[in-house]
């Protein structure tokens, strides 16, 4: 007997709070999975004019507006070596605007804050040189260490990277 009480207080609370629903608006009703949305103040899972699903990280890098250009460094890569942890260490990557158009460095930003980037905020000319200055601060990282830099520009590909190796000796505690 206590188990169809049981039964029944547990359908009737479904009832009740099923039937709760009943005044809400279209926006709020719950709708069978699947089902498409026809109201417009809710947007569909698209990027507009797209067939594909709206990805909102598809846009999260934005080459700066205008023409573009291109831009070749001497050297992608740069070893500062052995390091004793806590010492810093400094290099220019130098590059050059092999496009025709000038070029805009955007945003140049370190993988990690142990990496910090320098670029030059004015636009270099087409066939003229540039340089970025990386820092690396080797303070709390041990052994090998490998650090990103993203260049942003108004080049195609929209980013550049450049990568700098150390290996860092800990420090001895005493």
């Amino acid at each position: 007997m206590n188990l169809k009480f049981s039964f029944f207080a547990l359908a009737a609370i479904g009832f009740i709070l099923g039937s709760c629903n009943d005044g809400a608006s279209e926006k709020t009703a719950s709708r069978p999975a699947g089902a498409k949305v026809e109201n417009p103040d809710i947007p569909e899972n698209t990027s507009p004019g797209m067939d594909k699903p709206f990805d909102p990280a598809a846009n999260t890098v934005q080459a700066p507006a205008g023409p573009k250009t291109t831009m070749t460094f001497a050297s992608y890569e740069h070893d500062f070596g052995t390091l004793e942890e806590g010492e810093s260490a400094t290099y220019m990557f130098e590059f050059t605007n092999t496009g025709t158009e000038p070029l805009i460095l955007d945003k140049c930003k370190g993988s990690c804050g142990c990496t910090v980037p320098k670029c030059p905020r004015e636009p270099i000319a087409p066939g003229a040189k540039g340089e970025i200055e990386v820092k690396f601060n080797s303070k709390g990282k041990k052994n090998a260490q490998t650090k990103k830099v993203t260049i942003d520009a108004n080049t195609d590909p929209a980013q550049t990277f450049l990568t700098i190796t150390a290996f860092v000796n800990p420090a001895i505690e005493g």
